[in-house]
């Protein structure tokens, strides 16, 4: 099928589309998806999941608003002490309505009755009419007071917190005894639902065994409606778990039978896609890039033919990803590809997150992604196996599906997942890399080279200025594309930079046999500032020797072979971000640091050029840095900022705010719109978080301890006993509740009360929704 792109081969270059090393394997029947759908549960129910429309953030599989708003804390023993109060009040009330202490009670029901069923002057009922009308009337008032203490007593509350907080089993224990409860009270007639239904039957007229079997159908018509109820009750799952129970299918149309596809006319392909994921044949990803194709086919109805037969051929292997793969080899999180999220963890149940928010499943998308995310904490606190590999988990899948590109920097040794989780796999210094990384980003406009370059070399370097120095790359490199009909290579830019003579005058040669004058004059100009105060000559220079080592001898190829090293890879630019490409770069971080950030540093201002210089955007691209300490540039943070109009986003991982310069700090953290704060980090950088979560209105608490003093004898006694009991002298409280404007979360908190396994994350949406801070359980921390 003719995608243009979509689902074609992982470009390296522009114009260029490498294949597998050999043919893909054949298809066959995928795995099932590890956690999506669920153990146990088949492709179809998960597919008919229901996910409803949520805020950012918000794991939508299967997803249960919480029901209600916050109340009032209270405690378990004023919760008991609510219930009991509250319950033997309404036995007293009840027994003094029923025994006739409290008159014309049953006045509501006389009123309403023909007054020839009652005796005069509030006498008994005269008739069995007026009986039945007095116990209805009795069964009435019971439920009222019933309905109206528990209610005033919290009972459902002291019951949830109490009992049924206790788990499943105390839940069904609570409900067996007041189920047993109810039926001794209705058994023994203490309330007259029994004598209401069968007092009034001509049992005199039945035989004894009639008579039983009245009797228990009576009872059990009585009692039925109780039993039910509290069944209901022992087996209504917990608040917590109701995301987890069975949900119910999602109305409309089914997504399994691919209705649009049948209405298009293609009921060929549509039969065969329904028994393929009826089968078991189809997976997550299957149905994510077949959902994918069939959006192309509806923007260009030219592909109808292609798309139908693909589908007839191969079922659910259709449109496959260029790899072959239809699935990763492992799975580390738990992923939903029908919203494109992947689950991070849980909002904490406690005071610091919303009501609405506690106890839900937090997940993140190409919608909260496409504003980047920086996350700080020191080392040990899961950023990369919690965070960074989760996230690159989820946009590799979603490269399977012709969604995204992805594009993972780590130290070499990092665990970003297994090779065979990636298309392109860049060792940068490993002679046995099958893939090279392209040094001037696959441009060939010599001066957006420079600039990237620059950026990488100095961005980093104060009292340098970058566009000089781009200026000074330019008029070398561009001199030397026009003459060689290439870019540099590293010694070669090197020996530009060192001004080295021979390398100068070769060049000058060269271009005098192309007639290029204006090249020459480019190249005077840089002969003529070379050497003058402020020349960035030299630490371009400096820069570049650090990645002429023999460690990288015959990397960054451009097609030459330079110092007698014939090594060829394949080079990989980032140009290729307009396919769905898997692409890791591991960097030498131990031995070779300084050029490892520097690498950081281009691949991130390459990212940032390409990204937003694609012709179809189409696709989400994403660039996850392991480590972008000494990374960070003004250029780059300005150029993160206008991703989110690009369809793209990276995320940035820190130890500490301190790994960026100061100058740069709050620019970096105003610029993505998605902040996390691991426990552990320093007060330093708290204040930062703080300062950039801003403040919101509280209600406070203020109370008073005043000493009460007694003007009459005997209350004068009387305190004086109290004091003398309990060793405290009698005060009343003054209560001033106020609106105080505080920090969301202070630089305290943030340093000394996130607990470990823990994180603070708000999240900005590219549409510009909102979440607030919340604190995080993330997944695997028990």
């Amino acid at each position: 099928m003719n995608t243009e792109g979509t689902h074609d081969g992982q470009s390296t270059r522009e114009g260029h589309v490498p294949r597998p090393a050999g043919p893909p394997p054949p298809l066959g029947t995928p795995p099932k998806p590890r956690h999506a759908p669920a153990v146990g549960t088949p492709f179809t129910d998960w597919l008919r999941t229901p996910r409803p429309t949520a805020d950012p953030g918000i794991w939508r599989f299967g997803h249960v608003p919480r029901a209600g708003s916050e109340e009032d804390a209270a405690t378990d023993r004023s919760l008991l002490s609510g219930v009991a109060i509250s319950f033997l009040a309404c036995v007293l009330l009840w027994s003094l309505i029923t025994d006739n202490y409290i008159p014309y009670t049953d006045l509501p029901a006389r009123l309403l009755t023909p007054s020839d069923w009652w005796e005069k002057y509030g006498g008994p009922p005269r008739t069995g009419a007026g009986v039945a009308a007095l116990q209805t009337y009795m069964l009435l008032v019971t439920g009222v007071l019933v309905w109206w203490f528990s209610r005033l007593g919290s009972w459902g509350l002291a019951f949830e917190r109490l009992v049924a907080a206790r788990g499943p089993r105390a839940r069904a224990a609570g409900a067996a005894v007041l189920a047993l409860l109810t039926v001794v009270i209705i058994w023994t007639g203490t309330v007259p639902l029994l004598p209401l239904l069968g007092g009034h039957l001509p049992l005199a007229e039945m035989t004894e065994g009639q008579q039983r079997l009245v009797t228990y159908l009576v009872a059990a018509v009585a009692l039925a409606p109780f039993l039910v109820f509290f069944t209901r009750l022992a087996l209504k799952p917990a608040p917590g778990r109701r995301a987890q129970a069975a949900p119910a299918a999602a109305p409309g149309a089914d997504p399994a039978d691919w209705s649009e596809v049948r209405a298009a006319g293609l009921v060929g392909a549509a039969e065969r896609l329904g028994g393929e994921a009826g089968g078991g044949r189809m997976n997550d990803v299957d149905f994510a890039r077949i959902r994918r194709a069939w959006e192309s086919v509806r923007a260009d109805p030219t592909r109808l033919r292609a798309f139908d037969d693909a589908v007839r051929d191969k079922g659910a292997g259709a449109c496959v990803h260029p790899s072959g793969d239809r699935d990763l080899p492992v799975r580390a999180a738990r992923h939903d590809l029908l919203t494109r999220q992947v689950l991070l963890g849980t909002v904490e149940d406690g005071e610091r997150n919303p009501y609405a928010r506690r106890g839900t499943g937090l997940a993140l998308d190409p919608g909260v992604l496409g504003t980047s995310l920086l996350a700080v904490g020191p080392s040990g606190t899961g950023k990369t196996a919690r965070l960074v590999r989760p996230v690159v988990e989820s946009l590799a899948l979603q490269a399977l599906a012709g969604q995204a590109a992805v594009v993972a920097v780590g130290a070499a040794g990092s665990r970003l997942g297994p090779d065979e989780a990636y298309d392109i796999i860049v060792r940068v210094g490993d002679p046995a890399s099958v893939h090279d990384l392209d040094l001037y980003g696959g441009t060939a406009d010599p001066d957006e080279a420079a600039g990237l370059l620059a950026e990488a070399f100095v961005g980093d370097v104060p009292g340098i200025d970058v566009r000089r120095a781009a200026t000074t790359l330019a008029q070398l490199i561009g001199p030397f594309r026009e003459a060689y009909g290439r870019f540099p290579a590293v010694p070669e830019l090197r020996e530009l930079l060192d001004g080295v003579p021979s390398a100068l005058t070769a060049l000058r040669q060269a271009l005098e046999g192309t007639g290029r004058q204006a090249m020459l004059r480019e190249l005077d100009a840089r002969l003529r500032q070379q050497g003058a105060p402020g020349d960035p000559g030299p630490a371009l220079a400096d820069r570049a020797a650090l990645l002429d080592r023999p460690a990288f001898s015959g990397f960054f190829d451009v097609g030459a072979v330079v110092g007698g090293s014939e090594r060829r890879g394949r080079p990989f630019s980032l140009r290729a971000l307009e396919h769905p490409v898997r692409v890791r770069v591991d960097l030498p971080e131990r031995a070779h640091a300084d050029a490892s950030r520097m690498l950081a540093r281009l691949l991130l201002a390459q990212f940032n050029a390409a990204a937003a210089a694609r012709a179809d955007r189409s696709l989400f691209a994403f660039l996850a840095l392991d480590d972008a300490s000494h990374t960070l540039t003004p250029e780059t943070v300005r150029g993160v900022q206008r991703l989110r109009s690009a369809n793209a986003g990276v995320l940035l991982t820190l130890r500490t705010l301190d790994d960026v310069p100061e100058p740069l700090r709050t620019p970096l953290l105003g610029a993505v719109g998605c902040r996390m704060a691991f426990s552990g980090v320093t007060t330093w950088d708290g204040q930062r978080f703080a300062e950039a979560w801003g403040t919101e209105w509280v209600e406070t608490r203020d109370v008073t301890h005043r000493t009460v003093f007694a003007d009459q004898p005997l209350t004068r006694a009387i305190h004086a006993f109290r004091k003398l009991v309990t060793g405290k002298a009698v005060t009343t409280d003054a209560v001033t509740v106020r609106q105080v404007e505080r920090e969301r979360w202070s630089a305290s908190e943030l340093a000394h009360a996130v607990p470990p396994g823990c994180a603070v994350l708000s999240l900005t949406s590219v549409r510009g929704e909102r979440a607030a801070p919340l604190l995080l359980r993330l997944s695997g921390t028990g």
